[in-house]
């Protein structure tokens, strides 16, 4: 916002040519002109022209005939950077290899970002797992427990405000209901962790809980457990680890200059 309360303008191009690396990241794989322009909506020659220039400046990259574009290796350098000077990922490096070495299982540590949550480190089970969540994947928060677990520490009125109109289905088991997710957040703030039930992939069992090291919360770790490998117990075991993980975690973000 300006000093006289309006917003900023937008400079066209620079939205634009956000928006076109936002549809490569949510997209992978090749795409031709007219799939962009139809996706995007763009006049074909300002969007030729836009891909030209990220082309040129390594952003986005063609196969060989030249007519199919897909994201660029400059992508993959700026991400890195990110990580790598995020704070949070530093601080809790060595709790999310505790973790992983304790239960044997996927570890996940993500971010909400606006209603998703996108994964900034991972270590993987040392049992064959697939499909391997990757670093800098995007879920939508209502599917996985690393989201239910920091709109839990969110009050009704703010989930609402985050809210999707139609919250996403990716499993016959995901919620999508408002009113039984909000029902399902205040569970979770009773028991201290939250649980996905294969909402987000199927066969796969998820715990997840917040990391109270940044206000509002914004950070999650979560151990995803095939269910064929949940014995009795093994639930509640999980869960202890994850608390303990958590704990970990905040006590290494005391002290730490806060710039997250």
């Amino acid at each position: 916002m300006t000093e006289q309360g309006t917003a900023m303008p937008h400079v066209k191009s620079a939205v634009r040519t956000v928006e076109l690396l936002d549809f490569f990241a949510q997209y992978p794989g090749l795409h031709s002109l007219s799939d962009l322009q139809g996706k995007l909506g763009y006049p074909k020659s300002s969007l030729h022209a836009l891909l030209r220039t990220l082309v040129g400046l390594g952003w986005i990259e063609t196969d060989v005939t030249g007519t199919l574009y897909r994201i660029g290796m400059r992508a993959l350098l700026v991400g890195a950077t990110y990580i790598d000077g995020d704070p949070v990922v530093q601080i809790a490096r060595e709790a999310l290899d505790w973790l992983a070495e304790v239960t044997g299982e996927t570890v996940h540590l993500a971010r909400l970002d606006h209603f998703d949550v996108v994964y900034l480190a991972t270590r993987a089970s040392r049992h064959y797992l697939r499909p391997f969540t990757r670093v800098g994947r995007r879920l939508p928060a209502s599917t996985t427990s690393l989201g239910k677990a920091i709109l839990a520490t969110r009050d009704d009125v703010e989930v609402a405000r985050l809210l999707p109109a139609e919250l996403p289905r990716l499993t016959k088991n995901t919620i999508v209901d408002q009113g039984q997710l909000v029902s399902d957040l205040r569970r979770i703030r009773k028991r201290g962790y939250s649980i996905d039930r294969e909402e987000n992939t199927e066969g796969l069992r998820c715990f997840g809980v917040a990391l109270d090291i940044a206000y509002p919360p914004r950070d999650a770790v979560s151990v995803s457990v095939p269910v064929p490998r949940l014995t009795a117990g093994r639930d509640k075991e999980i869960a202890a680890c994850l608390l303990e993980a958590r704990d970990r975690i905040e006590v290494a973000a005391r002290g730490v200059r806060r710039t997250y």
